[in-house]
């Protein structure tokens, strides 16, 4: 199934002619996302950050946007509100602060769809919902606009409250330069099942796999320092998803020894992913599409604020560094504070 791509042919910003435009948050994404902004066109004097009296106040004050601290004010004054704070806290920030304040006829703006798509925000029918999901990191948001280019992102319209939802999501996607390269068609739902099935299938078994590799090479007589460097301190494997990134995921070993490209894709057909396969289809299925991942998280997000054990983001830390994987790395980065540091 393919998606339809938009480009900047297919995006009006005469659309966001005369709106104020508030941002809740300037950290990375909105930062950058609000520059963006603001150098395609849009009028400083209708850019808003909405933010706490902290660093990134300043550091919007200090990029000369206006800053205000009431978040209710702020949205008495949007036409259209990024929501750009982190997930866990959206919905109480939204809905106490923000929902009550908006006009009937705002456009909401999410970075990502999992408060959207586990219905956690309070919304007005009359209201657009759009997602503008940039695929990149802030810092990249920003540079790859500066130098002209654009970036990967996901833009959709998930409720059109006044039938112009999706053309404003096009425009705020051009404006922020994303439709330079091409934004895709996405929705909140799949932005969600994408994301949270890589952080709870994909890349938990990666972390597993390194750290069962590294204590089979270890029993095997293979030094600490040896297995780092080796397994990801040297910066290898960041390379290889570059080069998948420009030249195609199995295309990119071409850049590796003919033993290598030989062992990796005979090695690859010939594993059994069927019992692979039906537990990431446990995790998408029963985890993260019905919702029980959310209720779980939502029990302990007050948690993860506070401090030291009483935190259990720090215990799954604590727990994880105490394996013989992240043992020996500490061990290599203490002795090795001199060439990690060139």
């Amino acid at each position: 199934m393919s998606a339809k791509i938009y480009y900047d042919s297919d995006a009006n910003l005469d659309l966001l002619k005369d709106k104020t435009i508030v941002f809740l948050g300037f950290g990375n994404q909105g930062a950058a996302q609000a520059q963006n902004l603001r150098d395609s066109g849009i009028p400083n004097e209708k850019i808003i950050i909405a933010n706490r009296p902290d660093h990134y106040a300043e550091d919007a004050k200090s990029k000369g946007f206006n800053v205000e601290h009431d978040f209710a004010k702020a949205a008495k004054q949007a036409d259209i509100i990024f929501l750009l704070i982190p997930d866990q806290v959206q919905p109480r920030v939204f809905n106490n602060e923000i929902a009550p304040n908006l006009k009937d006829d705002a456009c909401i703006v999410v970075a990502s769809g999992y408060n959207v798509f586990y219905k956690l925000l309070n919304f007005k029918p009359s209201q657009d919902i759009v997602m503008v999901a940039p695929r990149m990191i802030g810092s990249s948001v920003r540079s790859l606009y500066v130098k002209g280019k654009g970036f990967p992102c996901f833009v959709s319209s998930e409720q059109d409250g006044t039938g112009k939802a999706l053309e404003l999501a096009l425009a705020l996607s051009r404006a922020i330069g994303a439709t330079k390269a091409g934004a895709i068609a996405s929705s909140a739902r799949e932005e969600t099942a994408m994301d949270l099935f890589a952080e709870q299938a994909l890349w938990p078994n990666i972390i597993m796999l390194f750290r069962e590799a590294f204590s089979v090479l270890k029993e095997a007589g293979c030094s600490d320092e040896a297995l780092c460097y080796e397994m990801w301190m040297s910066k290898e494997p960041a390379e290889i998803f570059e080069r998948a990134a420009e030249d195609g995921f199995i295309r990119q070993l071409k850049h590796h020894s003919t033993v290598s490209q030989y062992g990796q894709l005979n090695g690859a057909l010939n594993l059994d992913g069927s019992a692979a396969r039906a537990h990431f289809k446990d995790i998408l299925y029963n985890q993260v599409l019905n919702a029980k991942f959310q209720q779980e998280f939502s029990k302990i997000e007050d948690d993860l604020e506070k401090e030291g054990d009483a935190n259990p983001l720090e215990i799954l830390y604590q727990k994880s560094e105490a394996s013989e994987l992240g043992q020996a790395e500490k061990r290599v980065r203490a002795r090795l504070a001199g060439l990690l540091a060139q």
